[in-house]
């Protein structure tokens, strides 16, 4: 059996982490469109929801990911909108960071996706609470986000 070319093991070296990521990400999702979250039993509920009434940020998520697994993106983010955003986000950033990868523009050893500053840390707590806060309001907006 032949030694790849070192071409292609340098391409391998780079793309390992970009790929390994995209693959978890995908089985996940795989995973999600697998098991019916609209079938009683079929997943726990949300602590959150039946200790306080309220839904979390994440409620919905799994409902939404089962959607976009079978081809429904009008029903996931009518489940939940923020982690059909946060998700479509990731991986445009994530292939983003394979094609700079593949063509060899990163720095040998640089995780699989920038690490955010911290004004993108200060937005994301705003959305998300933001978010949260309108899904449980009792307003025409709140029942939009509510899943």
């Amino acid at each position: 059996m032949a030694a790849l070319p070192p071409a292609a093991t340098a391409l391998a070296r780079r793309t390992a982490a970009p790929l390994t990521v995209l693959g978890a990400g995908l089985a996940a999702l795989g995973l999600a469109g697998a098991v019916d979250p609209h079938r009683p039993g079929a997943l726990p509920v949300c602590p959150v929801l039946s200790l306080t009434g309220f839904h979390c940020p994440g409620c919905g998520g799994l409902r939404a990911a089962h959607a976009l697994a079978h081809g429904d993106p009008a029903a996931a983010l009518s489940a939940n909108a923020l982690a059909v955003t946060a998700g479509a986000l990731l991986a445009v950033l994530l292939l983003r960071t394979l094609v700079s990868a593949a063509r060899d523009r990163l720095p040998p050893g640089r995780p699989p996706l920038p690490a955010p500053g911290r004004a993108a840390v200060l937005a994301a707590v705003i959305c998300v609470t933001a978010f949260t806060v309108l899904r449980n309001l009792p307003i025409p907006a709140g029942a939009v986000l509510a899943p």
